[in-house]
């Protein structure tokens, strides 16, 4: 093996390393955050980072076309899915009244549910 294909299997092994260690901290955010708003944030943000580390990593050791390829379908899918899921499950929490809404600095989509008669009650 030479110095290259040594230091490119070391890069990727590092690369995994942070990207497991990176989903551990997502899991982690999301055991010990108190709400659904801040839950869905790091079950999207730190999972999709190391998600993306996890897939460079085994790029950079795999090194063949076809298994690059399939990571980068996997990593757009991923990077396509994950936010919308996230996004989804948030504005389905806020609109059946449980994600303590108290606590929000701005709410914008109260204006955009309201019953119109400006008392910005939910329905």
């Amino acid at each position: 093996m030479n110095a290259l294909a040594r230091a490119t299997d070391l890069v990727g092994t590092v690369l995994l390393l942070l990207g497991c260690l990176q989903c551990l901290l997502g899991v982690i955010g999301m055991l010990r955050f108190p709400d659904v708003l801040s839950r869905s944030h790091a079950a999207t943000k730190p999972q999709t980072l190391g998600m993306l580390l996890v897939l460079v990593g085994v790029a950079l050791r795999l090194r063949h076309g076809t298994d690059v390829g399939t990571l980068a379908l996997i990593a757009f899918f991923q990077f396509l899915t994950s936010p919308v899921a996230s996004h989804l499950v948030a504005r389905s929490a806020y609109r059946t009244g449980q994600t303590g809404s108290g606590g929000l600095l701005r709410d914008d989509l109260d204006p955009q549910l309201s019953d119109g008669d400006g008392t910005g009650e939910r329905p």
